[in-house]
This record gives structure tokens, C-alpha cells and sequence, in this order.
């Protein structure tokens, strides 16, 4: 897996930042900014990369660049900025949702980090209860629009998670080349899924670090565990490397 770990240095760098939906986050520098913009960044991290950052901007435009103030403080009025934000099945009975939980739960706490982490244990192997606990808690409040529940998934539902799975590795994951955060402290890098789609799916399989075909929790489970086999500390350090191998024009 030599070839693997190069491109861990080629893709893991600063420079693929402006590229990817993780570039919003980065527009940020107070830790809950950075949790919100993060997630809508990650809700939103299906089709093409380019209308996901545009989208994700055109919603942060909404909210005054200051998501954190606006969850916080807006007022019924403030709310009228954000009728009519649609991105592909996401539309704004979706987004006013997302708002009324996250206001509803930032006035209880003061990091997104908590509704993951208190449902994962030191000893656990992966972070397999933290997305049931976030998905149970996110909707639990009684007017949690039926249809919002597709724009999140969890384990429960037999899902790869991949987008869920790649919000925890911005937030979890720490290196020195300044790509992921590192900002929430009580999971550890070694519990994390990888971020299962068909690019990184087709990189796996030609390399042999996945045989399940069906993209679902158990491949995510099985891709993760092959990586632990080459960095149990930090395995889905590869999840750059596997995408990127994906969409390279000469392939593995």
C-alpha cells in the first residue's frame, strides 16, 4: 500500500481545501461556526462539489456569515431570509427544521460535539452509537418534519452514513497539514467510519481493501477495518486518498 500512503501526502494538503465542501467550514474560526457550517456542508455534500460550495455559501449569505449568532438570536422575522433556499431534495421546511434544532440545542450547550459523544465510550471500536444518538436526538423534538429525515441517516437505517461519517472526520480528525479540525476532543480519530461513496467504493475494491459491493453500514464497517490493518491510530486518513485515486484520470 505504498502507492496508498503517497497519496495520503498528495491529498491530504491545504492546497485541495478550496475544492471540497470542507473549504466552508475553513470561511470560519470560532469553533461553532465551524460545527454549523460544517454540517450544512456535509447535508448538503451530494452531486457536484462546485453547486455544493455555492449553496452552501448562498445559505451562510442567509444567515449574516454568522451562523452561530444567527441560530442563536434570530427572531421569527429573521427567519423570512431563509423561504425559499432549495438544494436539489433540500428545501426550506428542511433548513427552518435544522435551524429550530440547533438553536434549540446550542441554548443547552455550547458544542454540537456533545449530542455525538455522550452515547460513545472510550472502549467502543467506532463511533456506531454516536450516529444513532445524533440522529434520535435531532429529531426528537415534536415538530420534526417527516420528510427532513432523509437529508440525515444513521447505522439504524443499514446506511453507509457517508456524509454523517465525513462531517465527524472534519471535526475529529487532527494533522499537521491543517485539512481536517480537530476540534471535538472526546472521540477519538481510531472510532471513526470512513466516509463510504461510489469513488471511494471503487478504489477500495480494486485494491482489495473491500469485497462487499453493496455501499452500505456493513462496507463502511469493512473498509474501516481493512484501513485499521495499515494506521489503527488514524485510518481514515486514506479517505482523501481513496477518492481522489477514484477520479484521477489514468486510475488505479
Amino acid at each position: 500500500m505504498n502507492k496508498l500512503n503517497k497519496l495520503v501526502k498528495q491529498y491530504n494538503q491545504r492546497a485541495f481545501i478550496e475544492n471540497d465542501p470542507i473549504c466552508i467550514p475553513h470561511l470560519f474560526t470560532q469553533q461553532q461556526d465551524i460545527e454549523i457550517a460544517g454540517l450544512f456542508a456535509a447535508v448538503f455534500a451530494w452531486g457536484q462539489r462546485k453547486t455544493i460550495i455555492q449553496k452552501s455559501k448562498e445559505l451562510l449569505a442567509r444567515m449574516d456569515h454568522a451562523p452561530h449568532a444567527f441560530i442563536l438570536h434570530h427572531q421569527e422575522s429573521d427567519l423570512k431570509k431563509l423561504v425559499g433556499f432549495k438544494h436539489r431534495t433540500f428545501n426550506d421546511t428542511d433548513l427552518l427544521y435544522f435551524v429550530h434544532f440547533l438553536k434549540h440545542w446550542y441554548q443547552q450547550y455550547p458544542s454540537l460535539e456533545t449530542a455525538f459523544s455522550e452515547a460513545i465510550k472510550p472502549t467502543d471500536i467506532s463511533v456506531e452509537n454516536g450516529l444513532i444518538n445524533f440522529y434520535q436526538l435531532f429529531f426528537s423534538l415534536p415538530d420534526a418534519p417527516q420528510r427532513t429525515r432523509k437529508h440525515l441517516s444513521s447505522p439504524l437505517q443499514k446506511s453507509a452514513c457517508k456524509r454523517i461519517n465525513m462531517y465527524l472526520r472534519w471535526m475529529v480528525r487532527k494533522d499537521l497539514q491543517g485539512v481536517d479540525f480537530g476540534i471535538w476532543k472526546n472521540i477519538s480519530p481510531a472510532q471513526l467510519i470512513c466516509p463510504l461513496d461510489l469513488h471511494v467504493q471503487r478504489s477500495a475494491i480494486q485494491l482489495g481493501l473491500l469485497k462487499r459491493e453493496q455501499s452500505d453500514w456493513k462496507a463502511a464497517l469493512e473498509l474501516t477495518e481493512s484501513l485499521k490493518l495499515l494506521d489503527k491510530n488514524d485510518p481514515i486518513k486514506y479517505d482523501f486518498a481513496l477518492f481522489g485515486l477514484s477520479i484521477m484520470p489514468y486510475g488505479i
